[in-house]
Formats: structure tokens, sequence, C-alpha cells
């Protein structure tokens, strides 16, 4: 059951913030390390998929953008996001808005911006969605 989705605009701020927080890390590291820019592209590439695989795993389906925005990750039961259901939501959805060569992100905007629910294909796929509802809010399946 989707308890309080969040929609397009809140996800986006929070992409945004996330985004723009690996760039400036992988920026230093890559500055300090001493690599050239395709190099760089590489780490970052690398640093975005690892943040965005395990850092909602270990931190109730927050990233750090998400938490800023007040909104986490979590199954269609309201249990927190596991490593498969996050190479599901991540890998396999990215795989799909390649294949169909972006289609599929534009269909996931529109289905977030306008469904009831909130869920875009990369949520159908990995079965989860995105709330405002707190880890500790009297969910059965959280931990507190």
């Amino acid at each position: 059951m989707v308890e309080r989705p969040a929609g397009f605009w809140i996800r986006l701020g929070a992409t945004l913030i996330d985004g723009l927080l690996i760039a400036v890390v992988g920026l230093i590291v890559t500055t300090l390390i001493g690599i050239s820019f395709e190099e760089g592209e590489i780490i970052q590439n690398i640093m975005n998929l690892l943040y965005a695989l395990i850092l909602p795993v270990v931190w109730y389906g927050y990233t750090i953008g998400k938490r800023i925005c007040g909104v986490r990750i979590v199954k269609l039961d309201g249990s927190n996001v596991g490593f498969g259901t996050m190479l599901l939501r991540v890998i396999v959805a990215m795989f799909v808005y390649v294949i169909t060569l972006g289609i599929g992100l534009i269909v996931t905007i529109f289905m977030v911006a306008f469904r009831k629910d909130k869920r875009g294909i990369h949520d159908m796929l990995a079965k989860t969605y995105v709330t405002y509802k707190k880890p500790d809010e009297g969910n059965p399946y959280q931990e507190s």
C-alpha cells in the first residue's frame, strides 16, 4: 500500500542535490589524485552508481538529497529496501531507459508527475515508491 507518496518536484530536487554532491566530491577526488578528465568521468560514474545502490540500503531508503528533502525509498509493503531491490531500481531501470533511447525516462517523468501513487517505471520494476513517511512512523515492517 502506497502511503504519502512523494511527487515529481520534490524527487527532482533530491536528485539534483545528490547529483551536485557527487559532482563536487568527484571533482575533489579526481583533482587530488591528479587524473585526466576522461578517467575522472569514469570514477564519477562509479561513485554515483555505488551511492545510489548502497546508501538507501544502509540508511533506511535515504540518500543525502532525499534526507534533506524529507523523502525516502521504501518497498510497497513499507519495509526498507535491500540491495537486490536497489539493483532492480537502479541498474535494470537504467538499462530500460537506454534501450528505449530515453523514451522510458520521459514516460517515467509523466508517471511520477501524474499517477496517484507517483511511481515511475523504476519503481514498478523494483516494487518500490518514494514517500514522506519516516522510518519510525509506526510501520510494523520498519526498524526504529
